[in-house]
């Protein structure tokens, strides 16, 4: 067994949650975590990183999945050094990436979540959105024309696929939720070097 310097133990995670709906390239990787450790578990989906957390209980039997290019990554593991455990990480390639329409050739308003907008075409409007997935869905249900989505979305919610930027090598963390006693909490000073 591993163990971490603050008590978490890779070994007991039992339950991983991370973004929904359904397609996206985190509930992926955490079924993908879950097979090369041999462990039979559960996904669970929310409809961000952030709520993911605030639903987990701090049994250390769940983590959180999450994406090194996630946007406020940084924020999430500063912001709950007392619960929130980095015990693994690895690399995975995503799903396709695309820009997907509802019929339309060129799109003058695209759906993303953050991370990926840099693959939104040049003068194009972007609405950001929570996930991956949900872009697919704003987009088959006509709030936009195109997304920029995983192929598994958009085949799931019947969108033509305007262009294939391919799978991209990718950093997955994952981080066990686990109370740490008062006296046991890290603290970083004022003012120190990270």
């Amino acid at each position: 067994m591993r163990h971490a310097q603050n008590g978490a133990d890779v070994d007991e995670v039992r339950h991983l949650h991370t973004l929904g709906p359904s397609g996206t390239n985190l509930q992926a990787a955490s079924h993908e975590w879950l097979r090369r450790r041999g462990v039979r578990g559960t996904v669970e989906l929310h409809s961000s990183i952030e709520s993911a957390l605030d639903a987990v209980p701090d049994d250390g039997r769940h983590a959180l999945v999450a994406c090194a290019v996630y946007p406020a990554l940084h924020t999430l593991v500063f912001g709950n050094l007392h619960r929130l455990h980095m015990v693994d990480s690895f690399i995975m390639p995503t799903h396709n990436m695309v820009l997907a329409t509802n019929g339309v050739d060129a799109p003058a308003t695209v759906a993303s979540h953050p991370a990926p907008t840099g693959l939104v075409p040049d003068g194009t409007e972007i609405r950001e959105v929570l996930s991956n997935s949900r872009a697919a869905i704003e987009c088959a249900e006509g709030r936009v024309e195109g997304c920029i989505t995983t192929i598994v979305a958009a085949e799931e919610q019947g969108l033509r696929v305007v262009r294939d930027f391919g799978p991209v090598p990718m950093v997955f963390t994952v981080h066990q939720v686990l109370a740490v006693g008062a006296g046991d909490e890290r603290r970083i000073p004022v003012g120190a070097a990270l």
